[in-house]
């Protein structure tokens, strides 16, 4: 199960709104949600988590490219939406993907490849953060305590940025 929201910086603070990602497939499907959801061009991040196995964060200002981070690219991998952001984080074509698409876990026999098993291969998805880790930093959170979030991440990213209420409202 996924949980996905946006919030949108405003003048008077943070703005969130539940999103559904049903016609999302691509990260430009993701930043389009995002830049609509901006107000005057601002910062708007999109939230991805799922059972907090893993979460990633899209952050878009205005025209510019998304920045984007996941926190656990091995375990987001083997899921949807993870796979569309660590994908693009690895610049990996959709075209390498076709064999994966096979496995809804993204392994041949159906178990998560262990640390040993990913070590020699070049297309492993690294085990861990992956993505940019300063893209709070301007915002109050820095990259070192962004990479140690673990469960209940997103809450503690909302109260660091003094919008947590406002998250939980849309929860």
């Amino acid at each position: 199960m996924y949980f996905a929201a946006l919030l949108a910086r405003t003048e008077d603070g943070w703005v969130a709104s539940d999103t559904e990602l049903d016609d999302v497939e691509t990260l430009s499907d993701l930043t389009d949600l995002a830049r609509d959801a901006s107000v005057n061009e601002d910062t708007v991040l999109a939230f991805i988590e799922q059972e907090d196995t893993w979460f990633g964060i899209v952050r878009v200002d205005g025209e510019d490219d998304p920045r984007v981070f996941v926190s656990d690219a091995a375990s987001a991998a083997r899921s949807s939406y993870g796979a569309m952001l660590t994908d693009e984080l690895l610049g990996k074509d959709e075209e390498d993907d076709e064999l994966d698409s096979l496995d809804l876990d993204g392994t041949e026999d159906g178990e998560p490849e262990t640390e040993e098993e990913t070590a020699d291969d070049p297309d492993a998805v690294p085990i861990g953060p992956l993505g940019d880790r300063d893209l709070l930093a301007d915002l109050g959170m820095s990259s070192k305590e962004l990479c140690v979030l673990s469960s209940d991440a997103l809450t503690e990213i909302a109260d660091t940025l003094g919008a947590s209420e406002i998250l939980e409202a849309v929860r």
